[in-house]
C-alpha cells in the first residue's frame, strides 16, 4: 500500500496551477519515450535527446536531470505494454490547452533523428502525436477551492 509520499509521481493527479509546470514536463517526456520505443531500440543518445530539448528550452527548470532520465525510463518501459495508447494519452491531456504543440512535434522530430535512423514506426509515433495534438479533448481546469471540498468530503467517506 502506498500514500502520497511514496505514490509514483506520475500517477500523482496535479490540481493546483504550479503543477502545471510538473505535468509539461511529464508532456515531454512522453512524447519522447514514445517515439524512443517505437522502433523498439531505445538509445542513450534518444534519452540524452530529451533532457537536452527540456534543458535547452528551460521547459522545466525545477526537475533535475536525474529526475527527468528517471521519468524517462519508467515512462519507456511502460509505453512498451499494450495500453501504451491511454498512457500516451493520460499524459497529454492535463497539458492539452497549453502551447506545446510546437515543442512537443518538434521533440518527436529530434528524437527520431537523434540515432541517424529514422525508422518507419518512429514515423509512424510522430504522425499519432500530431493528431493527438490536434484532436485531444482539452483539460478541465480545477479551481483551488474546488479540489478542497472534494478532498474534505473524500476524508468524510
Amino acid at each position: 500500500m502506498s500514500d502520497a509520499k511514496h505514490s509514483n509521481p506520475i500517477e500523482i493527479e496535479i490540481t493546483e496551477p504550479s503543477s502545471l509546470n510538473e505535468q509539461a514536463a511529464v508532456a515531454l517526456v512522453i512524447v519522447g519515450a514514445l517515439v524512443a520505443v517505437a522502433d523498439r531500440q531505445v538509445s542513450p543518445v534518444e534519452r540524452d535527446e530529451v533532457v537536452r530539448f527540456i534543458r535547452d528550452r528551460k521547459l522545466a527548470p525545477h526537475m533535475s536531470d536525474d529526475r527527468l532520465y528517471a521519468m524517462f525510463d519508467e515512462l519507456a518501459e511502460r509505453l512498451e505494454e499494450p495500453d501504451f495508447a491511454n498512457v500516451v494519452i493520460d499524459n497529454l491531456r492535463p497539458v492539452s490547452d497549453l502551447p506545446l504543440s510546437a515543442h512537443l512535434m518538434e521533440l518527436s522530430e529530434r528524437v527520431a533523428a537523434a540515432d541517424e535512423d529514422v525508422h518507419p514506426h518512429e514515423v509512424q509515433a510522430i504522425k499519432l502525436l500530431r493528431l493527438l495534438t490536434l484532436v485531444l479533448p482539452r483539460a478541465k481546469q480545477v479551481a483551488p477551492g474546488a479540489v478542497r471540498a472534494d478532498q474534505r468530503i473524500a476524508a468524510e467517506e
